[in-house]
């Protein structure tokens, strides 16, 4: 495809919103639009099929006839087949199979459709970025709604996935979390209880606050961000000005909620050492931005790789990007997903 060749239609699907825009290699996006994603928040009374069958109409809507279609979508899938095994944000502890590449021919059996995950697709746009043109291997992590990671050799475009076609569902990883000392037990969205994204997503930081200001909660109506949820601004946006503000209160949240995702980092280093670059994206680390590195890098300083982050310190904190906006988008990778899919 080329820059005279018909757009691809794009989605991407978070447990919040649905965005949709049209996509080509040469003229980029063109206008994104958006509503509100068929999900158990937006929706409450609604059945998970009817959920799920809200979402696939709201998909088929938009594709022009005979056109082709790339889709994020943000949930545990099956690479292979584009087969949804679950999706917390959008429909809770339910874990029955959907297979949306099927629900998606049925419905627009003319439209040539290409599902990839969330991940994978943000994954696609950064390898394909000025960013990652001198990287090998990147991980690239979102932290958002939901939580999850993947890996990229761009050496062969290859994202390996296990027996289920998955790879990097590290928001359901066990993880612990510790408050002046005290363990701190909250349950995830999927369900289970002390998982990473209990502690490290954006619902679950909104939790991991509700416990500091119960604990402490004159100490909690004294800081800047008790002062700016108590004068009505969003969660999100009391935490980024008292981070901005030097706010301790709001800096010992940040760091109990960047625990748990410093582990996996310094794990996954570990491991596998021809990792070149640790990104993130995600509402959560994009809105933070240098706030959330940093947070990242004080938990790898104090306690980083064996010998390693001793001897040569600068071999971790180099590989660590907190992306900027736009620089992670799952509608260019859908578009750079479904040009794959394509040529294949």
């Amino acid at each position: 495809m080329d820059a005279t060749t018909p757009s691809i239609t794009v989605f991407d699907i978070g447990g919040t919103y649905l965005r949709w825009a049209d996509w080509s290699p040469g003229h980029g996006l063109r206008e994104v639009r958006r509503r509100p994603s068929p999900s158990r928040t937006s929706l409450p009374d609604a059945a998970v099929d009817e959920l799920q069958s809200a979402l696939v109409r709201a998909m088929a809507g938009p594709v022009p006839p005979g056109g082709v279609a790339g889709v994020s979508f943000g949930a545990a899938l099956d690479h292979r087949t584009g087969t949804v095994y679950a999706s917390a944000p959008l429909w809770g502890a339910h874990t029955r199979p959907f297979d949306l590449l099927g629900a998606l021919r049925s419905a627009r059996p003319d439209v040539r459709w290409h599902v990839v995950n969330d991940v994978t697709a943000a994954l696609l746009h950064v390898a394909d970025s000025p960013t990652a043109h001198d990287r090998g291997k990147i991980l690239l992590a979102t932290i958002s709604t939901g939580i999850a990671c993947r890996t990229m050799d761009r050496r062969t475009g290859g994202i390996p996935v296990d027996g289920c076609g998955l790879q990097g569902e590290i928001g359901h990883l066990p993880a612990s979390v510790a408050l002046d000392g005290l363990p701190v037990e909250l349950r995830c969205d999927c369900g289970e209880p002390g998982h990473l994204a209990a502690f490290s997503s954006g619902p679950g930081i909104r939790r991991l606050g509700e416990v500091v200001r119960d604990r402490a909660p004159d100490r909690w109506e004294a800081s800047r961000l008790g002062a700016g949820l108590a004068a009505g601004a969003t969660f999100e946006t009391a935490l980024a000005k008292a981070l901005a503000e030097g706010d301790p209160v709001a800096n010992r949240l940040l760091d109990a909620a960047t625990g748990p995702v410093a582990d996996v980092v310094r794990t996954a280093l570990c491991l596998d050492p021809g990792i070149d670059l640790v990104a993130f994206t995600g509402g959560v680390a994009t809105g933070l931005g240098d706030h959330y590195r940093e947070a990242l890098l004080r938990h790898l300083d104090r306690a980083g790789l064996y010998l390693t982050s001793e001897r040569e310190p600068g071999w971790v904190r180099e590989r660590i990007l907190v992306c900027g906006p736009g620089e992670a988008d799952g509608l260019v990778g859908a578009g750079l997903a479904a040009l794959a899919g394509e040529a294949a």
